[in-house]
């Protein structure tokens, strides 16, 4: 894989970028469908995909939440992840969204 394709760029519905790590951004079962599928998927040749219904602040905390699975996958001591009492509704729908 080449060191473009190691990133892909998550766009918030205010246009924020988000630019993680592909492994990262795989968590997500909707992203993944999006950017391994068929190169029929946009978001598969630019390694972009943008969510107009997601806000920066939840995205941004979707994006926390990628990093946090991948660092804590193989780990028997996993922190709490803290989500702020305001966020979870739209955080659930997110996750939903994202199949994460």
């Amino acid at each position: 894989m080449s060191e473009a394709n190691d990133y892909v760029t998550l766009i918030s519905a205010e246009g924020f970028e988000f630019v993680i790590e592909r492994r990262c951004a795989l968590m997500s079962g909707t992203i993944k469908a999006m950017l391994s599928g068929p190169a029929t998927f946009m978001e598969s040749q630019e390694n972009t995909v943008t969510f107009p219904e997601i806000s920066t602040p939840i995205l941004e905390k979707v994006v926390e939440y990628f990093y946090y699975k991948v660092r804590y996958a193989q780990s028997s001591d996993i922190p709490e992840f803290k989500i702020e009492p305001e966020n979870a509704l739209e955080l659930l729908m997110a996750a939903n969204f994202l199949d994460a």
